[in-house]
């Protein structure tokens, strides 16, 4: 009875309407299909949450590193633990040296770009002026005499005497020099940026590594002024002398012992190491800091002879258009045009040429050998070998300097007899400059 009933009802469903039947027969296997897709974990509640336990106290873990790491660098100098680390508040200082090294660096950088574009505009406004002018005295001289010769007189005049006053402004300040003193101070702080990280990279500063690092910024400083007015190095010195930008060395006593004493091996020195040294100190002192001061002298004398020539080119030049016409000589025109045009020639030769940016670079490069002398003297100088630089990075550091080898820093030295250290070695010490 109960397999008869659906049956009769399936062949009277199929004999009415088989679409209708279709129908409904493929709905119900469509439901079945998206129901029966999910499929349940494996695992059992309690491993599901053993795992997310396992997570929370991961990510828990890695927040307390994290924790313990920032709290090493914080201005406390204890960690989580309440452990102090050691050094940490000297890490601290040096890494607010570096940012202050850093933004010196880009002052220079900047202040020296401006500076050298004050020497080339400064330069080509002078000199459009002193031609124009020259150029208004020679049309005045060739005009009739009537209201057009006075204009041109007067205004050859106001011309010649603002381009005497630009001329002893940019005298007195030498732009290229300026600018040539900032590129030289944002490069020493980019190197002391860059033995500051090495420091902190080796790690174990000291409270005296701090100071020092605070001297060098304001040694640097003095060295290489930013602002014009009060602090400017003098351009126009009396005496030619190595420029100096880093602190006064200590002075050490003097060695008692002789040469290869018992300190021969000790910390990478020996005997022809410390010979090798003093005979390049030698050479540094006599051959390439004197040579540098005395081109540097030379190169100063030639710029004061220029700073003096230009504006007393560009006064003369002055008088003689003020007096033209007013004169019966063809002097006061001769002086007005030749004057202004040798004015030009002159002021194109100092500052174009850049004799003062001359001038500084010879004085730095004598003041490095002069940095160089002092380091050799007072590694040599100390007692005792392990207060030293080691010896073998010293003498790697110092034929780096030269640019040298270490076998050509040795043929050098070796190079330097007796005979030499009396009248001077031919050669000089350094091959980079």
């Amino acid at each position: 009875m109960g397999t008869s009933m659906p049956s009769s009802n399936c062949s009277s469903f199929s004999y009415f309407s088989t679409r209708r039947i279709a129908a409904t027969i493929n709905v119900p296997k469509i439901k079945v299909t998206k129901i029966s897709t999910p499929r349940l974990p494996n695992r059992s509640l309690v491993a599901e949450l053993d795992y997310l336990n396992n997570c929370i106290s991961t990510t828990t873990a890695t927040r307390a590193k994290e924790d313990t790491y920032y709290s090493k660098i914080n201005t406390t100098g204890s960690t989580t633990s309440g452990i102090r680390t050691p050094n940490s508040m000297e890490v601290v200082k040096l890494h607010l040296i570096m940012e202050i090294v850093e933004d010196r660096m880009e002052m220079h950088k900047n202040i020296g770009a401006q500076r050298d574009n004050w020497n080339r505009l400064l330069m080509t406004s002078v000199d459009m002026i002193t031609l124009s002018a020259s150029t208004m005295v020679g049309l005045a001289a060739v005009c009739p005499s009537g209201a057009p010769i006075v204009a041109l007189k007067v205004s050859s005049t106001i011309l010649y005497m603002a381009a005497t006053g630009l001329i002893l402004v940019m005298n007195k300040i030498q732009p290229s020099q300026l600018a040539e003193e900032q590129r030289n101070g944002a490069r020493l702080f980019k190197q002391l940026h860059g033995e500051l990280r090495t420091m902190i990279s080796l790690g174990n500063p000291t409270e005296s590594d701090v100071d020092e690092a605070m001297e060098k910024v304001f040694v640097l400083d003095r060295a290489f002024p930013l602002p014009l007015l009060g602090s400017m190095l003098e351009k126009f010195p009396q005496t030619v002398e190595p420029a100096v930008w880093w602190p006064r060395q200590k002075q050490r006593s003097p060695r008692k012992e002789e040469l290869g004493g018992k300190l021969t091996g000790k910390n990478g020195w020996d005997a022809r190491l410390e010979a090798e040294m003093r005979k390049i100190v030698m050479v540094l002192r006599k051959k390439d800091m004197a040579e540098y001061l005395r081109l540097g002298k030379e190169v100063l004398n030639f710029n004061k002879v220029l700073a003096v020539s230009g504006p007393l080119l560009t006064g003369l030049a002055a008088l003689g258009s003020c007096l033209l016409g007013s004169v019966n000589a063809s002097w006061p025109m001769m002086l007005g045009v030749v004057g202004g045009a040798l004015a030009s020639v002159v002021n194109t030769l100092e500052h174009g040429g850049q004799v003062g940016m001359v001038f500084e670079m010879y004085r730095a490069n004598s003041g490095f050998f002069k940095l160089m002398e002092e380091n050799i003297e007072l590694n040599i100088n100390e007692e005792d070998p392990h207060k030293r630089e080691n010896g073998e990075l010293f003498e790697i550091k110092v034929a780096l300097q030269l640019g040298r080898s270490l076998s050509e820093l040795r043929q050098f030295a070796a190079a330097v007899s007796s005979s030499h250290e009396e009248k001077g070695s031919e050669e000089f010490a350094s091959k980079l400059f």
